[in-house]
């Protein structure tokens, strides 16, 4: 074991050899390599320090701010997804603007003198929607991902290639920040066949990837999905001691660096379950076994920001099921989901202060205002059925991606012959539905709590509608690919089943149509209202005594809520937020609740347990 000096030596050297000082939008090529136990920058050792963060979960305006959090703390590497349903929402359309450029966000943390772990999938998981698979991609649940079943490997492969082109070229070797990119994500969890890992890197290395390529797993599974003759990180959280779990690794490889490549340092929350909190005493007792013994390491997340819109995932447990994800990917990370330095924060920065010399610790960029906003009510209101299209008929119901649709609402509606009763049955219902026999609401089917059925009584001639809300893809499990949304048959009626069902998709990602009056609207509805700030700065929009659904301020989709919880407000960015008025719409699928809002300065979490909203 190194003593603290040679840590010390070895960390001044990683900070002098950066290849690069902040400002450079490009630098002189560097080579980066790997000899016995050390990473080498231009032949000299490197410690890599690094902080996860995902550029869509973050608005563009403040990138910036956050690299610079990042290297304040005495970091020097960011790692960073890339998420392909993101960039590819439609088939052969490729968005890379805005919150999408993916290579403005790479060079942004080259200019702010950091190097750059690219991981860019095909499969990510990362709570995001179908693990950042497309939802067109996968609409058929015969089709196998992660495997190499042409329906899947042809698409990724073409995937890579145009991501390629963004960023390829920022390599280390050729002037970028970019020292590796990674191979698949975490496949020794989900399956154990090396050929198609090794298929996969033979497709990154087509999409124009030169430099050095890695693998990340759980030290537990690494024989499953590493491939030994590239670089095997391993990941692991704050109560697996690192040393137990270096030591798992060294029976699989005992040559070559070490990194932690996910140092969980908090976890993630599903809808109607508690917030996640994490101790801080063992993480760093963790933290400070790794710098001891010079093993490299990457916080996850450093910040990990918003879900925004429909981006969240969810989990599927074998005996709990469906979990969905929520919007704030806050995952008590060491900044929070505004971008505040958190205890966590502090207490890593102080250890890395014994180890790391007084020039790597650059100044905190100046914080943000946080603004608190009055309670208002919103006063105009929209029927939800403004945005219903023409209905479209089939025999059987169709799921959204069948229908086209990847994420938002749709209404399956049938029509009965004769009057009739009794016990209403699905296969399944993804993942939330408002069940209307005659137009009058009768009930709600949670997936969550696996309910399929309910009673109900028509009249001849009347409409039996259910509203389904299609919460998030499963991003992790070997349900990836098998979660298509929506009404799953057969459905029968006293076991006799119905045929004949109208769909009229709503996706929510136009909301002009809508025109608003004021007047009291029964079922689901959007509200609309403004607010004044009289400054600039961010907020957190408090939405307890509404219902289930969606908001938007100022155009921009914050997100899910729910009042199962655990989370009850949404954030709100300062980019998102004018000096002056600011409008704000609300869908709710429920009809009473509460209809007004305000705005603090810090999320609002509780702690309700699986309940039924």
């Amino acid at each position: 074991m190194m003593d603290r000096r040679q840590i010390l030596g070895g960390l001044v050297a990683s900070a002098v050899t950066l290849g690069f000082s902040a400002g450079d939008a490009c630098a002189a090529p560097s080579r980066f390599t790997i000899k016995d136990d050390n990473f080498l920058l231009d032949g000299k050792p490197v410690h890599l320090m690094a902080g996860e963060m995902h550029y869509p979960r973050i608005p563009r305006e403040l990138w910036r701010d956050r690299l610079r959090k990042l290297k304040a703390l005495g970091l020097n590497t960011l790692s960073t997804y890339t998420f392909w349903s993101a960039h590819e929402k439609k088939p052969g359309v490729y968005d890379f603007s805005g919150n999408l450029d993916v290579a403005a966000w790479v060079k942004m943390a080259q200019e702010e003198g950091l190097h750059v772990l690219l991981r860019p999938g095909p499969y990510a998981c990362a709570e995001w929607d179908n693990g950042g698979y497309p939802a067109w991609f996968l609409n058929d649940p015969d089709i196998r991902p992660r495997s190499l079943d042409p329906r899947y490997m042809d698409p990724a492969g073409q995937w890579l290639k145009r991501l390629g082109q963004e960023v390829s070229h920022l390599e280390i070797d050729k002037g970028g920040p970019i020292l590796m990119t990674q191979v698949e994500n975490e496949y020794g969890s989900y399956g154990n066949d090396l050929n198609y890992m090794r298929a996969v890197r033979d497709q990154v290395r087509a999409a124009g990837f030169n430099g050095q390529l890695y693998t990340v797993d759980g030290a537990a599974v690494i024989e499953n999905g590493a491939l030994p003759e590239l670089f095997n990180g391993i990941n692991f959280g704050t109560y697996d001691k690192a040393e137990g779990e270096f030591a798992r690794y060294a029976r699989f490889k005992t040559k070559g660096p070490r990194m932690c490549t996910e140092l969980w340092g908090g976890w993630f929350d599903h809808f109607g379950e508690m917030h996640s909190n994490m101790e801080i005493p063992p993480l760093m007792e963790s933290l400070k076994w790794m710098l001891d013994n010079r093993i490299s390491f990457s916080f996850y997340m450093l910040h990990g920001g918003t879900s925004f819109a429909f981006d969240a995932g969810a989990n599927f447990h074998k005996t709990q099921g469906y979990q969905p994800d929520i919007s704030s990917y806050d995952y008590d990370a060491m900044l929070d989901e505004a971008g505040r330095v958190t205890p966590k924060y502090e207490a890593a920065q102080e250890l890395f202060r014994r180890y790391l010399p007084p020039e790597r610790f650059t100044p905190l960029p100046a914080p943000e205002k946080a603004l608190k906003i009055e309670r208002f009510t919103l006063r105009e209101t929209a029927p939800l059925a403004q945005l219903y299209p023409k209905g479209v008929s089939h025999p059987q119901p169709k799921t959204f991606e069948q229908m086209g649709q990847n994420h938002g609402l749709m209404l399956y509606r049938h029509t009965t012959k004769t009057a009739v009763s009794g016990r209403l049955k699905a296969a399944e219902v993804r993942d939330y539905a408002l069940v209307s026999a005659g137009q009058v609401r009768v009930g709600t089917l949670d997936r969550r709590l696996k309910e399929t059925e309910i009673v109900v009584s028509l009249k001849a001639g009347e409409t039996l509608d259910l509203l389904i809300d299609a919460m998030g893809h499963i991003n992790y499990g070997d349900q990836i690919g098998k979660d298509q949304k929506g009404l799953i048959g057969p459905v029968t009626l006293n076991g006799k089943p119905l045929t004949g069902w109208t769909h009229q998709g709503v996706p929510l990602d136009d909301l002009s149509a809508l025109r608003f009056k004021h007047q009291r609207v029964e079922g689901p509805a959007f509200y609309r209202g403004t607010f004044e700030t009289p400054e600039a700065g961010f907020t957190f929009l408090d939405l307890r005594g509404w219902g289930k659904g969606y908001v938007w301020v100022n155009g921009h989709n914050l997100g899910r809520y729910w009042s199962v919880g655990p989370q009850r407000a949404l954030f709100v960015p300062a980019p998102y937020l004018k000096v002056g008025v600011n409008e704000v719409v609300v869908l709710d699928l429920h009809d009473q609740g509460e209809r007004s809002l305000a705005g603090s300065g810090s999320q609002i979490w509780d702690l309700p347990g699986l309940v039924k909203g």
